[in-house]
């Protein structure tokens, strides 16, 4: 673990904002954290040092919030996400990651910045099936299932507790799946283990403020920090793949 002291500082502001994220704002900003992390690390390490700490900041918030999620909603989405996680697993370390980063971001960015396209991109037949894919795919390469998955879901009309739960319970079954293409691909080494493990505390702690902030912000304001977060998202993916 000889890693310069801007990794950890860089990793812990990225979980700090991923476990915030997850727990307060459905999981809006939590592509932040691969682009911090690779600016010390190579990436597909990066990934493999996330996912353990994504899982356990999935489980604290589906603990807190999964009496509120609309399974209905998820029977569409969790078979859709499955598929985009196969797909992302034969895919993984093959396609370009630039091409998918780009794409996300631009979708990102064009929906927080322009709140009439909602309805043009998420309610048509099928949406369910090709957001949960999307999200499936792209949280499996680069860890970026979040963007998509607002996009879905925003045009939903959801309370605010409805969507937090029903984010938490679909990518915790998402990241779940993901140790299978993981393993197959990436592997899991003993010292990205270690860190992880070094970094536990601090997704603990973010899954915590995260909570906090959500019991302070009504329904017409998590909404706009949601738009603020997919923006943030958008253009955190943008810099990372012109960069």
């Amino acid at each position: 673990m000889d890693l310069p002291l801007s990794f950890w500082v860089l990793a812990t502001v990225g979980v700090i904002i991923t476990g915030i994220s997850k727990s307060g704002f459905a999981g809006g900003a939590g592509v932040l954290a691969i682009p911090l992390m690779a600016a010390v690390i190579p990436v597909t390490q990066a990934l493999v040092i996330m996912l353990p700490l994504l899982l356990i900041m999935d489980a604290l918030a589906i603990r807190y919030y999964w009496r509120h999620a609309d399974f209905r909603l998820l029977r569409h989405l969790l078979p859709a996400a499955l598929l985009g996680v196969i797909a992302g697993g034969l895919i993984l370390g093959t396609v370009s990651d630039t091409l998918l980063e780009l794409s996300l971001a631009s979708i990102s960015i064009l929906f927080a910045c322009w709140q009439k396209i909602a309805p043009l991109l998420s309610n048509f037949r099928g949406s369910a099936w090709v957001w949960g894919s999307v999200s499936g795919l792209s949280s499996t390469l680069i860890h970026a299932g979040g963007p998509p998955l607002n996009l879905y879901l925003m045009s939903r009309k959801l309370d605010k507790l409805t969507w937090l739960a029903s984010a938490s319970v679909f990518f915790g079954c998402m990241n779940l799946v993901k140790i299978i293409p993981y393993s197959l691909s990436h592997g899991f080494r003993l010292a990205d283990l270690l860190i992880a493990a070094c970094l536990i505390p601090v997704a603990f702690f973010g899954i915590y403020i995260g909570k906090q902030l959500q019991h302070r912000i009504n329904e017409e304001h998590f909404i706009l920090i949601c738009r603020i977060l997919l923006l943030i998202s958008g253009l955190g993916l943008l810099y990372k793949a012109l960069g």
